[in-house]
């Protein structure tokens, strides 16, 4: 572990140094590295990201200019924003009627989402995330005398146990859902929503083609974030839920641009 006693500026060289020689670095190796709180290394990345040095991107950054195909497993990405995402779920859940038929993209904001969606009486969930099959047929398992019926898409899994492809789009487009709840990967101002798979951009764009509503649940750590492809402009969000931590910025472009804006209170 390095010493702690680095000052700012000194442990913002070396992480750009690093950067430089690798291409990347995560948040959670720094906090190792450095011996510092997740807060501080995501202060540095900021610094470094106003500075021009360095593009964030989810879970860590890479060197400026540099469109993010980083994409972490499931696993990596459930650890982040634990709670925030739970706050984002709760409000979520709150759109989905009884009786409706909801699509849910994967993700584990989208994870949370559905967890909080097993006693919907008559609900039916369109998924193509295994991780969300998982749940609803566990749940189903276990007895449970309200559980949504489930239709999970088919296709190739992405590291983000996604199924994407031509399977999945393929069952997609004859599908007519009333509401869509997605995660992104990343979402700014110009690029709108991305992902770092071409593949599951490919889907997600079936899955909003196939939704009367979109509904996106981001946090704020996601603003900002230019994944490899982008699949949706922000003038397509009926409803974009992310949490107060977002800048006051990101926040009005949002609020000019998405049909609605939900801001529920960050976790602490």
């Amino acid at each position: 572990m390095a010493d702690q006693t680095l000052f700012a500026a000194q442990r913002r060289a070396l992480i750009l140094e690093e950067i430089r020689r690798t291409g990347a670095v995560r948040v959670a190796d720094l906090v190792t590295e450095f011996g510092v709180s997740d807060m501080t290394v995501r202060r540095d990345l900021e610094a470094l990201t106003r500075q021009g040095a360095v593009q964030k991107v989810h879970g860590g950054a890479v060197a400026a200019g540099s469109a993010s195909s980083f994409e972490p497993g499931f696993t990596a990405k459930s650890e982040l924003e634990e709670g925030t995402k739970a706050a984002l779920a709760d409000a979520a859940a709150r759109l989905v009627e009884p009786g409706s038929v909801v699509a849910l993209s994967a993700g584990t904001t989208t994870y949370a989402v559905a967890s909080r969606l097993l006693e919907v009486p008559q609900l039916t969930v369109v998924t193509n995330s295994l991780r969300i099959a998982d749940l609803l047929w566990a749940a189903e398992s276990d007895g449970r005398e309200t559980v949504p019926s489930l239709l999970l898409t088919g296709g190739s899994p992405t590291r983000s146990a996604a199924l994407v492809g031509a399977l999945a789009d393929q069952l997609i487009r004859t599908l007519h859902v009333d509401l869509l709840i997605l995660g992104v990967h990343g979402v700014s101002e110009q690029a709108g929503l991305t992902t770092p798979n071409l593949a599951e951009a490919q889907t997600n764009r079936a899955l909003i083609a196939s939704a009367r509503r979109t509904v996106v649940v981001a946090d704020h750590t996601k603003w900002g974030v230019v994944g490899l492809s982008s699949f949706a402009p922000l003038t397509e969000v009926d409803c974009f839920i992310t949490d107060d931590a977002l800048p006051a910025a990101a926040r009005t472009a949002l609020a000019d641009t998405v049909g609605e804006l939900v801001v529920v209170p960050a976790a602490s």
